[in-house]
């Protein structure tokens, strides 16, 4: 964590409104579904926006859990480091964020690396992987490990194809903004 002092007044309002959006059963989910996914031997976090943090915050769970939505040796992150250095951890959660961007979560779901490296919006954090979680289970390539119910499905393209007789149909239309004379 950063070494901020405390905040006041405003920023401290923005804060606590930004803490109020975490959820804690959301957290517990989410860690069942990195650890499920991985199938490695991840360690589970104590309970707890600060653990999760942690838990996080080096960037190797966030690497293998993007590596293991891939089939074996088309991994987007070849090298992860245990590197202990803060700016190789931040480099890896960048890559987290880059790989999980080309996977197909939308650059709006993506939070910053300051977001979970200094524990800003840990909320933001959560939103990203559940949107992670969302592109795999619609992808359904078989890469994705644990129940497809933890996850809301994408919506996939819904493709309408007109006939030349109602596309003429409709250009006979009066639309509401004309008015109603």
């Amino acid at each position: 964590m950063a070494n901020r002092g405390p905040s006041y007044g405003l920023s401290r309002e923005v804060q606590e409104k930004i803490e109020q959006k975490y959820d804690a059963d959301l957290e517990n989910k989410l860690v069942d579904w990195i650890i499920l996914q991985c199938a490695e031997d991840i360690e589970h976090p104590p309970p707890g926006r600060a653990h999760f943090q942690q838990w996080l915050m080096d960037g190797t769970v966030l690497c293998k859990l993007i590596n293991s939505l891939y089939p074996p040796g088309q991994e987007p992150i070849p090298k992860i480091s245990e590197s202990k250095m803060a700016f190789k951890q931040m480099e890896q959660i960048s890559q987290f964020l880059k790989a999980a961007e080309i996977y197909g979560v939308r650059t709006t779901d993506i939070f910053q690396t300051v977001d979970l490296w200094e524990g800003k919006d840990m909320a933001a954090v959560q939103r990203t992987l559940m949107a992670l979680g969302s592109v795999a289970v619609t992808k359904d390539d078989g890469c994705y490990r644990g129940e497809p119910s933890w996850f809301h499905r994408k919506a996939q393209q819904n493709r309408r194809g007109f006939s030349e007789e109602q596309l003429r149909q409709g250009q006979n239309v009066i639309g509401l903004q004309m008015g109603s004379n």
